[in-house]
């Protein structure tokens, strides 16, 4: 497709010659974000003066031309870069491509949607040059009060979600959720293969993968609401945070899919232990019958809950969403005749149902989780 210019492009600045390697990396991750790219690269020039910087825009395929405007003021600005992720999805993973892919000493993160104050860049820039290894640019005052630009639903969520990350991952900064901060580039490469490429929450993950203490400094600032295109945290949000904190309590043992997988596992057992009984007790089915009948309506709801959350980044649409449930059909079926054994197995010494039912379930799981990632929702 021909790209053609935008109104909008005129607000790109023309750079000086540059002829020494940037000082500051600036990744922006982006999803649909076309109006805002070239009013963030003006923003970032005038708040950074004579600074030598660049900025990377890691695009996950929008649909909005995002990456082709990005790329335009690449070919007039050589500070502007444009990666374009194709057949992937998650904002930690792209930040962490687009920082692996950085050239300067100096790392920052911020979002693509102006809602991060770009005047701060220097005052951060000044900690990182005074031996700050982390700076973390907080939406909160000391008091933990949310600086501006929440709605009174995400300042509750946000200020939940600090409590349970400082309890549990023992991080002391005031905002550990902030998406606005600098890394020094050899720290993060240091943490980088710790890190969880899923979620939205990266400079938690940093800070909980840490083995060498790093030294932090922070920064207040007035958080914008949004003036162009559509938020992207939903519901899948809380899912992926509170598979990030699982994994971090194991130490990493556990992958953060894994770990989302037997959540919406746990929701599947709910489906599997209310159908369980509705076919005993309603029906009249024989146990071994109510069993599958079970199982299988189990398998069809994690299924597809497991495709709008787990794998999102691998989601399956249209005629691939039906081969893909036939794929987790045939591929859980050897889970699912241990899971039918099993049960059979504790409830005929026992007949508990609910306890023979959990534990046919919770038989079949990480063979499930196996089988699904390298079958059903195999990386392309």
């Amino acid at each position: 497709m021909q790209e053609t210019a935008r109104p909008h492009d005129i607000l790109a600045v023309t750079p000086p010659e540059i002829s020494t390697s940037p000082e500051l990396s600036i990744v922006v991750p982006t999803l649909n974000e076309n109006d805002n790219v070239p009013r963030l690269v003006s923003q970032l020039a005038r708040a950074l003066g004579s600074v030598r910087w660049e900025v990377i825009f890691v695009d996950d395929d929008s649909v909005d031309g995002t990456a082709a405007t990005a790329r335009r003021l690449a070919r007039r600005d050589p500070r502007v870069r444009c990666m374009r992720r194709i057949g992937r999805r998650g904002l930690a993973g792209a930040c962490i491509e687009g920082m692996l892919a950085a050239s300067a000493p100096a790392i920052v993160v911020m979002d693509g949607d102006l809602q991060h104050d770009e005047t701060c860049l220097p005052q951060m820039l000044q900690h990182f040059r005074r031996g700050a290894d982390l700076v973390v640019a907080t939406r909160r005052t000391q008091a933990g009060v949310v600086t501006g630009g929440f709605s009174a639903v995400r300042q509750w969520g946000s200020r939940w979600a600090t409590v349970l990350a400082r309890r549990l991952t023992g991080v002391t900064v005031t905002d550990p959720m902030s998406g606005f901060f600098l890394i020094r580039q050899d720290a993060f490469e240091a943490i980088a293969p710790r890190l969880s490429t899923q979620g939205f929450k990266l400079l938690l993950d940093i800070m909980a993968s840490q083995q060498v203490p790093l030294v932090v400094r922070e920064v207040p600032y007035s958080f914008r609401p949004r003036q162009y295109g559509e938020s992207k945290l939903d519901s899948m949000v809380v899912l992926e945070y509170s598979g990030l904190l699982l994994a971090k309590l194991t130490g990493d043992l556990l992958s953060t899919r894994f770990l989302l997988f037997m959540l919406v596992g746990a929701s599947g057992l709910i489906v599997h232990l209310v159908a369980l009984q509705a076919a005993l007790s309603l029906f009249g089915f024989a146990f071994d019958v109510a069993q599958t009948c079970a199982a299988y309506l189990a398998m069809t709801w994690n299924f597809f809950v497991n495709n709008l959350f787990t794998y999102r980044d691998r989601r399956l649409r249209g005629t691939a969403v039906v081969k893909g449930l036939v794929s987790f059909y045939i591929v859980c079926s050897v889970g699912a005749v241990a899971n039918i054994g099993v049960a059979n197995w504790i409830y005929g010494g026992r007949p508990t149902w609910w306890l023979a039912g959990t534990a046919g379930a919770l038989m079949g799981a990480v063979f499930n989780y196996a089988a699904s990632s390298t079958f059903t929702w195999r990386q392309r």
